[in-house]
């Protein structure tokens, strides 16, 4: 576990890079972590992390094939939106843990 500077806030971060604490996230958090991934994030962006946020606390088991089937995006527009790792970057971006089915 380290400590980083993101936007502003001292946050503790696992080896990846994931929040260690999802109560530290925050919007500027998010945009940060998106720049230094190379995604500028937009409103649809904010949809699904805000999806993967309420799964993750009501302890739902997240896939892409969930995601797809929220109603927000589907699969296409997913791995448009977070390319090259879609649950893996939208998870990081959404401050919530690594997804176990993620490498």
């Amino acid at each position: 576990m380290a400590v980083k500077n993101i936007a502003g806030v001292e946050v503790k971060v696992t080896e990846d890079g994931y929040l260690e604490d999802m109560t530290q996230w925050s919007k500027e958090i998010a945009k940060e972590i998106a720049k230094e991934i190379g995604i500028e994030l937009t409103d649809k962006h904010f949809e699904v992390l805000n999806y993967l946020r309420e799964k993750t606390i009501a302890k739902e088991a997240l896939t892409i094939r969930s995601v797809g089937k929220s109603g927000i995006v589907d699969i296409k527009q997913l791995y448009a939106l977070f390319p090259k790792g879609p649950l893996k970057f939208s998870s990081k971006i959404a401050g919530i843990p690594k997804p176990t089915s993620c490498i």
